[in-house]
C-alpha cells in the first residue's frame, strides 16, 4: 500500500494534507455562512439593512449567484493549470473572497452588487485548484477518494459553525457584522496557506501546462477588453435605469447554460487529448448531467427550504425562537456523523461500477427527500407551522447524498483526462453544478404558479427516475469511463514525471 493510501485518517495524515484540510475548513466558513443568510438578507427590508427583494427574487438570486460562481470555476481551473499554478491560485482565490465579503459588509446597494461577484470569483478560483492539489498530492485513486471523503469533514465543520455564528449575527445583530466576520476568516485562510507553502514542495507552484508568453499576453488583452466592455454595459444600464436584479438573474441563467456547453466542446477538441481521452470525456458527460440535477435540488436548501423554515416551521425551542438559518446546520451535522462511516465503505461500494451506482444512490436519496417535502407542504398549507423534524429528515437525505456524490464525482473527474487538464476537468465539473444553479434559478419561478406540493413532487419524481436510469445503465457507463485505462493514450513525458512525483 502506498503512503497516500495509508494517509487517509486524521492521525496519520501528512503535513500537506493537514494544511489543505484546515484551509478548506476556513475558506468554506464564508461560503456556508453566506449560503445560510443570503436569501434571508436579500429578502429582509432595507430598514433592517437587507436588499428588500420579494421572496421569490431572493430565492432566485441565490441560484443565480451559486450558478455564477460555478460557471467561473472552469476559468479558475484554467488559471491554476496554465497561468498561476494550483497552489498560487488558492491564495488568489482567498484574497478575492475576502474583498467580496468586505464589500458586502458595506451597508449600501453597491456593496452587494460588487461583493457577490467578487465572492463568486474567489470561490471559483479557490475550489477547483484546492481539489487539484489534493489529487496531485495523492498517488493512488483509492487513497484519493477516501481522502476526499475525509476532507469533507473539514468543510462540514465550517458548514455547521457558519450558520450558527453568521446566521445569528446576521438575523439578530447586523448583516454587516456577519459579512465582516467572514472576511476575517478568509484573511486567516490566505495567511495560513502562505505560511505552509513549504509543505507542498514544488507541486502547484508553477502551472502544469504553462502558456507561451505571447499567448498569455494575447489572453490578458482579450480578458481586459472583455472586462472593460462588461463594466461599460453595466454602467450604461445603471445610468439608463434599466439595471435590475431580474435582468442580472436572467443573464446569469442564460450564460450558465451556454458556458458549460462551450467549455465542454473546447476541452473535447483540445489537441492535447487522444481518442481514448475523448471517448472517456463523452461518457463523463452523462455523469456531469446527473450531477447537474443533483446540485439543482441540493441548492433548494439555501433558497426555498430556507424561506420555508422562516415562514412555516415552528422554531420555538425552550421558549426561544431560533434563527431560521440555524436549520441549515442540520445537513453538515449529519455529514459529520456519517462521513467517517461512508469514507470506510465508499471505496468498496458497487465494485467496478461504483461511479454510476453512487450517483444513482445520491439521486434516489435527494428524490426521496423532495417527495417527503411535498408531503410537508401539504401539512403547512393549513396555515399552522409544522415540526422542524420534517425539514431535518429532508436534510438527512441531502447529507447522505452529498457525501456520496461529491466524493465520487471529484475522484472520477481526476481520472477522466491527463494530469495537465486536471484543474480544467474539475472546473468543468463545477461548471455543470453551476448549470444546476442557473437552471434552478429559473425552475424556482415555477413555485409561484405551481402549488408547492406539486412542485416538490415533480422534482422528487424526476430525480428518482434519473437515479433509476443510472442504476440500470451502470455497466455501460462504467465501461466507458474505464476505456482509456485499457488502452491509454500517450501522454507528454513531463506530465508522467509530475504525476509520479505527486
Amino acid at each position: 500500500m502506498s503512503t497516500a493510501d495509508r494517509a487517509i485518517t486524521l492521525r496519520t495524515m501528512p503535513r500537506w494534507y493537514l494544511t489543505l484540510f484546515t484551509s478548506d475548513a476556513l475558506e468554506r466558513f464564508g461560503f456556508y455562512g453566506l449560503q445560510a443568510i443570503l436569501v434571508l438578507y436579500a429578502s429582509a427590508p432595507a430598514s433592517r439593512g437587507g436588499l428588500g427583494l420579494p421572496a421569490t427574487d431572493a430565492a432566485t438570486l441565490f441560484g443565480a449567484w451559486i450558478g455564477f460562481m460555478f460557471m467561473l470555476s472552469i476559468a479558475g481551473g484554467w488559471l491554476g493549470d496554465q497561468v498561476l499554478g494550483n497552489w498560487r491560485a488558492l491564495v488568489v482565490g482567498c484574497v478575492a473572497g475576502m474583498a467580496g465579503y468586505l464589500c458586502l459588509a458595506v451597508p449600501t446597494g453597491w456593496g452587494a452588487a460588487v461583493g457577490l461577484p467578487l465572492v463568486a470569483v474567489g470561490g471559483a478560483v479557490y475550489k477547483p485548484n484546492h481539489q487539484a492539489m489534493i489529487n496531485l498530492m495523492f498517488g493512488g485513486s483509492r487513497g484519493r477518494e477516501a481522502g476526499i471523503s475525509l476532507m469533507y469533514v473539514a468543510t462540514q465543520v465550517s458548514a455547521l459553525a457558519a450558520p450558527l455564528l453568521v446566521g445569528y449575527l446576521g438575523e439578530r445583530v447586523s448583516w454587516s457584522l456577519a459579512f465582516a466576520v467572514a472576511a476575517l476568516v478568509m484573511l486567516t485562510t490566505a495567511i495560513q496557506l502562505r505560511l505552509s507553502a513549504g509543505r507542498f514542495g514544488d507541486v502547484g507552484k508553477r502551472p502544469v501546462r504553462p502558456l507561451p508568453v505571447d499567448e498569455r499576453r494575447a489572453i490578458a488583452r482579450r480578458s481586459g477588453l472583455a472586462i472593460a466592455v462588461a463594466v461599460a454595459v453595466v454602467l450604461a444600464l445603471g445610468l439608463a435605469g434599466r439595471l435590475s436584479v431580474g435582468m442580472a438573474i436572467g443573464l446569469v441563467g442564460v450564460f450558465s447554460v451556454i458556458v458549460p456547453i462551450v467549455c465542454y466542446i473546447a476541452i473535447y477538441r483540445n489537441s492535447g487529448l487522444g481518442p481514448h481521452d475523448r471517448r472517456r470525456l463523452r461518457t463523463f458527460l452523462a455523469v456531469l448531467l446527473g450531477s447537474t440535477l443533483f446540485w439543482m435540488i441540493i441548492a433548494h436548501a439555501a433558497s426555498l427550504l430556507n424561506l420555508f423554515a422562516r415562514d412555516h416551521v415552528d422554531r420555538d425551542v425552550l421558549g426561544m425562537e431560533i434563527p431560521a438559518s440555524w436549520l441549515q446546520a442540520a445537513t453538515p451535522l449529519f455529514i459529520l456523523l456519517l462521513a467517517p462511516l461512508i469514507a470506510v465503505v465508499l471505496p468498496a461500494l458497487a465494485g467496478r461500477n461504483h461511479v454510476p451506482v453512487k450517483l444513482a444512490v445520491g439521486l434516489l436519496l435527494v428524490g426521496a427527500g423532495f417527495l417527503i417535502m411535498s408531503l410537508t407542504t401539504v401539512f403547512a398549507s393549513s396555515g399552522e407551522k409544522v415540526s422542524p423534524l420534517w425539514l431535518v429528515i429532508v436534510y438527512l437525505t441531502h447529507a447522505c447524498g452529498e457525501i456520496i456524490v461529491a466524493a465520487v464525482i471529484i475522484s472520477a473527474a481526476a481520472e477522466v483526462l491527463p494530469p495537465g487538464f486536471m484543474g480544467r476537468t474539475l472546473g468543468l465539473m463545477w461548471l455543470f453544478a453551476g448549470l444546476g444553479g442557473g437552471l434552478g434559478s429559473g425552475v424556482i419561478r415555477l413555485a409561484e404558479v405551481i402549488p408547492e406540493p406539486l412542485y416538490y413532487l415533480g422534482l422528487g419524481a424526476l430525480a428518482t427516475v434519473c437515479g433509476l436510469a443510472f442504476a440500470l445503465g451502470r455497466r455501460v457507463l462504467a465501461n466507458g469511463l474505464r476505456s482509456s485505462l485499457d488502452s491509454p493514450a500517450p501522454r507528454p513525458a513531463g506530465d508522467a514525471v509530475r504525476e509520479s512525483s505527486a
